[in-house]
């Protein structure tokens, strides 16, 4: 019983660890910010009219500088979340693509 204790401060104690700058040397710092990544579809409008590939997608979300990509098959319907490091790509029956949008 003693030792579940001694257990239990043990590990109510890890969360007391410091972060950053102030952090002696041995204790863990915090992970570097991520940048945050936004979706501008302008730079992609090119893709326009082009099949839809995977080549494509990959230069599409590269240009548009979202995190993620979504295709849109002919005649789907979108979620109604949006994601602002998001961009989506809807193409017709022939795999064209139609359009590209953020969200």
């Amino acid at each position: 019983m003693k030792q579940a204790v001694i257990g239990l401060a043990a590990i109510g104690l890890a969360g007391c660890a410091t972060y950053g700058a102030d952090a002696a040397p041995g204790q863990a710092t915090a992970p570097p910010a991520t940048e945050a990544m936004m979706c501008n579809a302008e730079s992609a409008q090119a893709h326009i009219g082009h099949i839809a590939t995977e080549a494509g997608g990959a230069a599409i979300l590269k240009e548009s500088g979202a995190r993620t990509l979504r295709w849109g098959p002919p005649r789907s319907a979108w979620t109604m979340d949006y994601r602002q490091d998001r961009v989506n790509v809807q193409y017709d029956d022939q795999m064209k693509i139609i359009a590209i949008t953020c969200g």
